[in-house]
């Protein structure tokens, strides 16, 4: 340490002495006697050397580049202007050659050899390669590089620059190893199978003909036969590479179809899809049938859900889509601004169910928009594409752009879904026009007054230009992306602060009324025009947003949620770690610094995974109403510390007085150190028009990177690796994976540079989740973020090769989503009864840990139930903590009947069940009376728990020796009658009166006399499976305790007295 002290004082007195005599000093240089800085030289204290025209002098041991390491506490002090040659002509640099020095190939591997060539005083004309001082190519377009095919032995690679004036540079030399190939000839390569449709019906059913499309193709031959088989009986052959083959359904039933394609040197591949045929006859067409569970129906409507769901309430996107596929689509992505574009034509409608189409917006007067449809700079209708193939304008509709498009390509593939986005991270709280964002409060004053109060006025007009603009523009429905309608202060745009924070009281209540008017005004437009509309949500999956909104009682109104697993970690803090975890490992170091783990009422939960998330909504929706996003973009850091490659460790701005706006609040919160240059390619800009470093790339983008690649894009994206060494690609970008979390990442050690991405590996295991956990499918965030390989220029670009492995995966599992809500181990009880059940009461933002709302419920039958048990299933999202508010007013009996926990105590690679069972017995044990709850009754239980839950569900109330449902969740049941007061209440009758579980109830121990004693012979403790009486209840204990029966989680009710 002292000596680094040592230099940092004599450079200062360097750079000073330097500063006050720079004219004597910069015109004195002779450069005549030093030699030229040239790549791969190592220099010590003292080397002087020149570069373009100056002299520079090393100040230790280093390598570096002088022309970019003269800061103060950097390799190189400029000594001054040389004082010959002033005028000359500069040679012109080779900054960089890849492959690096040492790099392994194997025989016969295409090899890109790249250059990055620099000229201080003009242009560079042409970078010339060479291989074992051979020519090989001459490129004279910047980025120069060449293909080279690989050749067993050890070979030198070498570039010379050529500038625009014929000045040469110095030669710059790596050394490559090729290993010889295994086999000496070489080695076939399988040929592609592909399955497509000319003709599928929107519905098959018996009789349907269905007509495929089979192909073959063969990389390195010719496809000599094709074989189809349906349902594992041979029907067709080829010899031709393609062909085509008639089909029709005879049965119900899947059909399984499988086709196997042979080379010429007799190398197989197939590929298997199936299809779905129903009976068109069955099918209920009219009232409720088709609903799904939960789904919320507007009285008096008669909305026909049949047009997009089928007797089962499972949604119908055609035979080969069991499970849907959601993509995003971005309005911006349209060339305008000389960047690659991603049309309509780009999409591979055959691999998708739903297209979310990005942004439209609330404007001033609280109706959808998308700006002035008339506006020529309108991508969604007024844009053309002339010269691009397929994205022609089709003349039916009178409007152009995006939405033109869409339409068009619908036609051709009905089963495909459309919805208007609405919203979005930059645009919930305002929106764009031609002279910038304006400030209009977005989602937040059209729903939420000043004062707190539900806009009904902002709502309705919202609710009711939602239809007109679906039905103008041929959507399908209507997805809400507001960003955020939760109390917790500062959560959404920073932007969106001042408005979204004074109104926080009052989000969650107003956020119900939008999406009830919402579903409501969509029901109406739907039953007039004989369809169903939809109503989605893409909805945040942090627990920590989730905390402020409530118990997200507006799902009831979506037909299905999106969740945005996703954006869990990235630069708005310092901890690095992964974007979209499917599971939790117990390391999240952001977790830790909270004391998640480490806090008991926790129970070791960790919230920050797409597995939680999923566990949380499912306290309230059957999971085929559940899609887990999937980001098809990256997040990351640069300058690292610490952690495993990366993964862990800390990454925050040096300087916190420069973060972002939101960011670095609080004691414990630093803004973090975001990517940026080529490690950022899809960066935003901040308020000054400056890249906001984030490591946000597109996933083709980042194969690039892992696989060495400079892309060809680079400077339309605005990159300038000539000029920019944050633009350049440097160094290595290994790839790891996080096998329990479910994650990859990029780790680039020489440049301590971290990006979480997604590929195969982790795709393939997220979609295999969706498929076991019956849940509805995937949407991802967004479609040009996909990749495929383009073999023509040698490096990754736009495609979908994501999205068919998901669509792959679902189309070949045969499996539907599941429909059922809750519990799927409930027993539904015989009779019902009419209470219901309000949430309410929850504290706003931080106040509301532990989250302790009110559960109001109501008694509308003519049955006393005073005394009675209430129990109901909860996620595990939450912890098996459940019991009275601290500061509630009368203690009621609250008590975890069933545990879901892991056997573990956390949730480390993913829950082991869904669901605990809670209870409260209407009794006050502040003086054992039971709790009036006659016919016309409310009890409010204030209660407490310690994370976010949905729901709750599966109600039941038991009284008298006998359990009920709520008529709310079972409306089919018939309605209960009184019990006669003997039996046990879990088995709905039975037992003679006066026992319990067949124990004469006398015999049974009164709290606190406990059945167990200790060595002295005093009562002391329960046994599994004693029971005692407390409060006029028979508890069983689980296992051995001291606990106060029905107090804790130890104790199970048997019998209410």
């Amino acid at each position: 340490m002292s000596s680094r002290k040592i230099i940092n004082n004599a450079l200062k007195l360097s750079v000073l002495s330097l500063s006050a005599f720079s004219l004597n000093v910069y015109a004195s240089i002779d450069c005549s006697t030093l030699t030229t800085w040239e790549l791969g030289q190592t220099h010590t204290a003292g080397s002087q050397v020149k570069a373009q025209n100056n002299a520079y002098e090393a100040k230790w041991w280093t390598q570096a580049n002088p022309l970019e390491n003269t800061g103060q506490y950097q390799e190189w002090l400029l000594l001054g202007a040389c004082d010959s040659a002033v005028n000359d002509n500069q040679s012109p640099i080779i900054t960089e050659i890849t492959p690096g020095n040492g790099s392994l190939f194997n025989d016969k591997d295409n090899v890109v050899i790249l250059a990055q060539a620099t000229d201080s005083d003009g242009s560079v004309a042409g970078v010339e390669f060479f291989v074992d001082g051979i020519s090989i190519a001459v490129d004279n377009t910047a980025p120069f590089s060449v293909n080279w095919q690989a050749i067993t032995g050890e070979h030198q690679i070498s570039a010379v620059a050529t500038d625009d004036e014929g000045a040469n540079s110095a030669e710059v030399v790596n050394t490559l190893n090729v290993s010889d190939s295994v086999v000496v000839d070489p080695v076939n390569q399988v040929p592609v199978a592909a399955i497509s449709f000319s003709t599928l019906p929107d519905q098959l059913v018996v009789g349907s003909q269905v007509v495929f499309a089979l192909s073959g193709t063969d990389s390195d031959g010719q496809v000599t036969a094709l074989s189809f088989a349906a349902n594992g009986v041979d029907v067709h052959q080829s010899s031709s590479p393609a062909s085509s083959f008639a089909w029709q359904a005879t049965a119900l039933g899947q059909a399984t179809f499988t086709l196997t394609v042979t080379d010429n040197d007799g190398a197989t591949a197939q590929v298997t899809k199936v299809l779905t045929v129903v009976d068109e006859n069955t099918g209920p067409v009219t009232g409720t049938d088709c609903r799904p569970q939960g789904l919320y129906q507007t009285p008096g409507v008669n909305t026909p859900y049949c047009t997009i769901y089928d007797a089962n309430g499972r949604e119908i996107m055609g035979p080969d889509h069991p499970r849907r596929v959601i993509g995003y689509f971005t309005s911006w992505r349209n060339g305008a601004n000389g960047q690659p574009s991603y049309l309509v034509n780009d999409i591979p409608w055959d691999k998708i169910t739903h297209i979310n189409y990005a942004f439209a917006h609330v404007d001033a007067n609280n109706k959808v928009s998308i700006g002035d449809p008339a506006s020529v700079n309108n991508p969604a209708t007024n844009m053309e594409w002339p010269g691009v193939v397929g994205a022609e304008m089709d003349p039916e509709f009178n409007y152009k752009g995006h939405f033109n498009l869409l339409n068009k390509y619908k036609k051709q593939h009905p089963d495909v879904k459309t919805l208007i986005s609405v919203g979005g991270w930059a645009e919930t709280g305002g929106y764009f026009d031609e002279t910038g964002r304006v400030e209009s409060g977005g989602f937040y004053t059209m729903t939420t007054n000043a004062d707190g109060s539900i806009n009904h006025a902002g709502i309705n007009a919202f609710a009711q230009s939602a239809v007109e603009f679906i039905e103008k523009y041929g959507f399908d429905g209507v997805d809400i992306d507001y960003e955020y309608p939760s109390s917790m202060n500062d959560s959404g745009h920073p932007d969106d602060f001042p408005i979204s924070n004074a109104r926080r009281a009052g989000l969650n209540a107003s956020y119900q009324v939008l999406m009830k008017k919402v579903r409501e005004e969509l029901d109406r437009a739907g039953e007039a025009a004989g369809k169903h509309y939809l109503l989605t949500i893409a909805s945040p999956s942090s627990g920590y947003l989730l905390r402020g909104m409530e118990t997200f009682q507006a799902v009831q109104y979506l037909d299905y949620v999106n969740i945005m697993s996703y954006d869990l970690h990235g630069a708005w803090n310092s901890h690095v770690g992964h974007n979209a975890a499917l599971f939790d490992t117990g390391l999240d170091s952001e977790l830790t610094q909270w004391n998640v783990y480490g806090t008991k009422e926790f129970e070791g939960i960790g919230y920050l995974n797409t597995d939680w998330a999923v566990r949380y909504f499912r306290g309230a929706m059957s999971a085929g109403r559940i899609n887990i996003g999937l980001p098809y973009y990256t997040r990351g850091f640069k300058d690292v510390s610490g952690g495993t490659n990366g993964l862990w460790g800390q990454a925050a701005l040096p300087n916190q007085a420069d973060c972002a706006k939101g960011t670095g609040v609080g004691e414990k919160n630093k803004c973090g150190n975001g990517a940026l240059g080529i490690d950022n390619l899809w960066h935003d800009k901040n308020d000054a028009g400056q890249e906001m470093p984030a490591g946000s790339n597109p996933l083709w983008h980042v194969k690039n990177l892992e696989n060495g690649i400079v892309g060809s894009y680079l400077g339309v994206y605005g990159l300038t690796p000539d000029t920019d060494a944050d633009d350049r690609l440097t160094g290595t970008y290994t790839r790891h994976y996080d096998s329990v979390a479910v994650a990859p990442w990029l780790w680039n050690a020489d440049k301590k540079v971290f990006l979480s991405i997604e590929d195969e590996e982790s795709m393939a295991t997220k979609v295999d989740y969706v498929i076991n956990n019956g849940l509805g499918g995937i949407m991802f965030w967004e479609l040009a973020g996909d990749f495929d390989y383009d073999s023509a220029k040698g490096e990754y670009f736009m495609g979908s090769t994501l999205t068919s492995l998901a669509y792959d995966k679902f189309n070949q599992s045969g499996v539907a989503y599941d429909v059922h809500g809750g519990n799927p181990n409930f027993t539904v009880p015989a009779e019902a009864v009419d209470v219901t059940f309000t949430a309410k009461d929850f504290p706003i933002g931080d106040d509301n840990y532990p989250i302790s709302p009110t559960f109001a419920f109501t008694n509308n039958s003519s049955l006393d139930l005073s005394g009675a048990k209430i129990s109901f299933d909860v996620p595990v999202s939450t912890s098996a903590i459940f019991k009275s508010n601290w500061n509630a007013q009368e203690k009621l009996g609250m008590a975890v009947e069933v545990n879901g926990s892991n056997a573990a105590g956390n949730n480390i690679g993913g829950f082991e069940n869904e669901f605990h069972r809670f209870s409260i017995t209407l009794n006050n044990e502040w003086g054992g009376q039971p709790k009036d709850f006659s016919a016309g009754a409310t009890v409010n239980a204030q209660v407490m728990y310690y994370m976010p839950i949905t729901g709750p569900s599966n109600f039941t109330i038991e009284k008298d020796g006998k359990t009920y449902a709520f008529k709310a969740e079972y409306p089919m049941l018939p309605d209960a009658t009184p019990g006669d007061g003997t039996g046990n209440p879990d088995n709905g009758g039975g037992d003679p009166v006066g026992t319990c579980e067949g124990v004469d109830i006398a015999t049974i121990p009164v709290y606190p006399n406990f059945p167990q004693t200790d060595w002295a012979g005093n009562p002391s403790h329960a046994a599994g499976g004693d029971l005692m009486v407390h409060n006029n209840v028979v508890y069983k204990a689980k296992w051995w305790t001291t606990s106060e029966p029905g107090a804790t989680a130890d104790w199970t009710l048997s019998c209410s007295l």
